[in-house]
């Protein structure tokens, strides 16, 4: 596959933006025909400067060498093998936080282009940015789409046309007094709430769900009504999603310390990672969360998401994680982990300075978790954090959470007790 195919623009448009550098469509093709690869059999592109990491990756994929990409501030081992027809080999940890080595064709990616753009309605006249680094496969994915589309990528989020991100980090841009035309978002359940007021302010929003061992599984309509990905097929097996498409990896490469992870495969070309959801008789699907993360308490079983997407919609709230935790009785119980919006906060206490017996903002969450949560859903446990830890992708890093509340390096306070001491 020639770079010819990934990059859609001509020679005198303008390609890549960055820290006050452009390059235009014609360089970065000379760039990516002249480059020079490195002798071994996979070729490492671990480069901080995105411009170089890009030229590396393209001239790879021409020149028909497996390419690792990876932080360039942790630089990852090779992996001891790789699936036949590996073209592209992405670092994911997901929220456990365990490195997993992902391998897939080229094509697995570039098949997809055609049917994001026709879903999003990106266009060739667009500036469009990821929110995050390359070797972030999502934030990759964004770049090289905008590439292919001929539009032009640039990593500032702010003056861009289309911004590619999590569900956090729209939050976070909703405060800028100008927003993008487009919202594409994914790594989390987007909250309502977030939709309605990034809509009421002008910008369209495209949410879609799938992984980065599935890549696309799903595509929000104009609603926010999830649905197959064109391409891909949808299959419900004992509450656990299954998908078929030709956009789905080769499976892990064999390392050091490798995690086996998620991904499950049947006969006949279905995988899932093993995320529970609802399938509508019209095709609406519903993704309640990892399988893994739920929490059986009382007898029910709940999943963490859900919790997670009900308690980000409060106000107060800036972001919150949902852990298990064993109870001699109940099984498991459901504990909040929560980090609070200081641009609420102040605002919040003003609002009950004259009920003495609400409190300080925690409290008022609470109460308004309470009330928006079912009983089984509600936590029995609360931890408030300054912040909480994630991924290099924005998702919650809860194999991090619960190692740092476990051995005190992530403090928190907890209503009712004192203050921990760690």
């Amino acid at each position: 596959m020639s770079d010819s195919s990934w990059l859609g623009g001509a020679d005198g448009d303008r390609a890549v933006s960055v820290a006050g550098r452009a390059l235009s469509y014609g360089e970065l093709r000379e760039r990516v025909q002249n480059h020079s690869l490195p002798p071994g059999a996979i070729v490492r592109a671990e480069h901080a400067d995105p411009v170089e990491l890009l030229v590396r990756l393209l001239a790879g994929i021409d020149q028909g060498r497996p390419v690792l990409v990876a932080d360039p501030a942790s630089p990852a081992p090779l992996p001891r093998a790789i699936p036949a027809g590996t073209e592209l080999l992405l670092l994911s940890s997901g929220s456990s936080g365990r490195a997993r080595a992902i391998a897939r064709t080229a094509a697995s990616w570039h098949d997809s282009f055609a049917p994001l753009t026709a879903a999003t309605g990106i266009r060739r006249t667009d500036v469009v940015a990821p929110s995050g680094p390359l070797h972030v496969s999502m934030h990759l994915f964004a770049a090289l789409h905008a590439l292919w589309l001929g539009a032009e990528l640039s990593f500032d989020p702010a003056g861009a046309d289309v911004v590619h991100c999590t569900p956090t980090v729209l939050g976070r841009m909703l405060s800028s007094p100008r927003l993008p035309r487009l919202f594409v978002v994914a790594g989390a359940a987007l909250p309502d709430g977030a939709r309605a007021e990034a809509l009421a302010r002008g910008a369209a929003v495209t949410e879609y769900y799938g992984a980065a061992e599935l890549s696309f599984v799903a595509v929000a309509d104009a609603g926010g009504t999830l649905r197959a990905f064109p391409g891909t097929e949808l299959d419900l097996r004992g509450g656990v999603l299954w998908a078929r498409s030709p956009y789905i990896s080769l499976g892990y490469a064999a390392g050091e310390g490798a995690d086996t992870g998620s991904l499950r495969r049947d006969a006949d070309g279905f995988a899932s990672v093993g995320d529970l959801a609802e399938l509508g008789a019209g095709g609406e699907l519903r993704v309640l969360g990892r399988g893994d993360d739920a929490v059986t308490t009382a007898g029910s079983t709940v999943t963490s998401e859900q919790i997670e997407s009900a308690l980000d919609a409060l106000p107060g709230v800036r972001a919150a994680a949902v852990i298990a935790e064993p109870h001699p009785v109940l099984g498991e119980i459901v504990v909040a982990v929560v980090e609070l919006d200081s641009d609420l906060e102040s605002e919040a206490e003003r609002e009950l300075e004259s009920d003495t017996d609400a409190g300080a903002l925690p409290g008022t969450v609470q109460a308004r978790a309470d009330a928006a949560l079912s009983p089984v859903e509600r936590p029995r446990r609360w931890l408030f954090v300054e912040q909480l830890p994630r991924t290099a992708s924005g998702k919650l890093a809860k194999g991090a959470l619960r190692q740092g509340l476990a051995d005190g390096t992530i403090p928190f306070t907890e209503p009712g007790a004192p203050r921990n001491a760690h």
